[in-house]
């Protein structure tokens, strides 16, 4: 079957009503832009009347605010019967402004010559208010979040970086590539099942502390929250049948000071307790020493009437055993109260220890002391958290009275290197702790003397009591380990503490 040909179709006069009916403004001009038609939708947007623009330029339309270059290009464009798109700013009849959607086409005859332009235009005034509004509020959500105080990063279900702001990009100068990523991990390690379950539902978290640990083992530590927020596809694809993508933001805030301040207030609370224990301990020490000091001379005293009492018969001297027995039942009832001036030993109850932050206070207590002495300090932590069961604040200050005895027995070498080597390690049953100075060193005599209550090498006008390491003694027998000299140890003084994994105490 042979096509008829088109004009037999469709009639020259349906083109003619398409255009007049159609919803988009058309116009037509002569070679010169003077309009020789226009149809309905032409009369809507403009407000002239037919006969108010037929044998009119076109250009009766422009307005002062469009750019003189805008049509120097168009013409440039239609001369070389090319068509032109692009927006004007137009003026209708009554003055108001609109922005049109321009598009102009030359109609070129059977001999190359341009005799007519065919002009199609839409008001697109509302869409691009629209626009502008939503470009607006993007540019201010932007300054906004740009200006905020935390950092704050937007990823998609891939975990890939879509958005940040300038706090974001320090991190990165810190802590290097997508901080986010190594956060969101300490997250994940810091909360186990209940991160996962959260973000595979899409649940907000609420904000948490976290840390990262840097290379030179330093801890950063921020505070973190998520949220997830959905978007609606846009692609076409999606217009008849909606998909949504969810997004994760991630708040970061810097808690660095805070965290410096906390501890700052945690080690002075600590300092003032152990203060206080060791108030309360050397007390106890000092008040049992006299009651066993006194006690001898009591006992010889205890003796010597004893004898008396069998020779009173034949030396009938009754008069001085009566006051002799008489003084010693003072001197007994001296003692008994001086017994109970004694203070009780404190209640602190058990607990799990990491013995690694227990010497990492021990070294903050001791910080002053170290740097107004020169001492340097090589700390050799165990690699991995070891925990015991015990009396954390005696722990601490039985370390605290080691470090502080080796600090004054390095003070005691004038000249050399003043060197301190603390470690910890732990082995099958037990951990141990050793604790080296590059002072002066401790005689093989003393090994077991300097243990003894009021024993000290540093001399009354010192006033040292010699109750230190006796203190300690008592804290490592209460946590049944042992505490000794390694008498091998020839380049200063090597103290040495093993405490067992007792109690549930343990190693990871």
């Amino acid at each position: 079957m042979s096509q008829q040909p088109t004009d037999e179709v469709l009639p020259s006069h349906l083109f003619r009503q398409a255009v007049e009916q159609a919803a988009l403004a058309i116009s037509i001009t002569d070679a010169r832009a003077n309009i020789l038609y226009a149809n309905g939708a032409f009369q809507r947007i403009t407000g002239y009347e037919h006969e108010e623009i037929i044998g009119h330029n076109e250009s009766m339309l422009s307005y002062r605010v469009t750019p003189k270059l805008v049509y120097e290009t168009l013409w440039a464009q239609i001369q070389r019967q090319r068509p032109w798109n692009g927006l004007l700013v137009n003026k209708r009849k009554d003055g108001s402004r609109y922005l049109a959607d321009v598009t102009i086409t030359p109609v070129v005859d059977g001999e190359g010559m341009t005799t007519h332009f065919l002009g199609m235009q839409r008001d697109v005034t509302e869409v691009h208010r629209l626009e502008r509004q939503v470009q607006n509020q993007k540019t201010l959500i932007e300054s906004v979040v740009d200006a905020a105080q935390v950092a704050i990063v937007l990823l998609d279900e891939k975990e890939r970086v879509l958005l940040d702001n300038q706090e974001y990009k320090k991190l990165i100068g810190d802590l290097g590539k997508e901080p986010a990523l190594k956060l969101l991990a300490a997250l994940r390690a810091q909360m186990g099942e209940a991160f996962a379950k959260a973000y595979d539902k899409h649940r907000n978290i609420a904000a948490r502390e976290v840390s990262i640990e840097l290379s030179n083992h330093h801890k950063r530590w921020f505070s973190c929250a998520v949220s997830w927020f959905e978007e609606h596809d846009v692609g076409a694809d999606a217009f008849y049948e909606p998909t949504r993508r969810h997004y994760l933001l991630l708040t970061i805030q810097d808690i660095g000071e805070l965290k410096r301040q906390q501890e700052a207030l945690r080690i002075n609370s600590l300092r003032a307790l152990l203060a206080e224990q060791e108030r309360i301990q050397g007390l106890r020490e000092t008040l049992a020493g006299a009651v066993y000091q006194l006690q001898e001379p009591l006992n010889m005293m205890s003796a010597v009437a004893n004898m008396m009492e069998r020779r009173r018969d034949t030396s009938g001297d009754a008069t001085a055993v009566g006051a002799l027995e008489e003084a010693m039942q003072k001197s007994r009832d001296a003692l008994e109260k001086l017994r109970a001036c004694i203070p009780a030993q404190g209640s602190e109850e058990m607990q799990s220890v990491d013995l690694n932050e227990v010497l990492v206070d021990v070294l903050k207590l001791a910080t002053a002391s170290l740097l107004s002495s020169g001492v340097v300090v090589e700390w050799l932590p165990s690699a991995s958290p070891v925990t015991l069961s015990g009396h954390a604040a005696q722990l601490t200050n039985l370390f605290k009275q080691l470090v502080t005895n080796a600090v004054e027995a390095m003070n005691e070498r004038r000249g050399g290197q003043r060197e301190l080597r603390l470690s910890c390690s732990a082995h099958a049953d037990h951990v141990e702790v050793l604790v080296e100075d590059s002072g002066p060193g401790i005689g093989d005599e003393m090994r077991y003397k300097i243990f003894q209550p009021f024993f000290t090498t540093k001399g009354a006008a010192r006033q040292h009591l010699g109750l230190g390491l006796a203190m300690a003694q008592e804290v490592v027998n209460r946590h049944g380990g042992t505490i000794d000299i390694d008498p091998a140890y020839r380049t200063g003084c090597r103290v040495r503490v093993q405490l067992p994994f007792s109690n549930g105490g343990s190693h990871v």
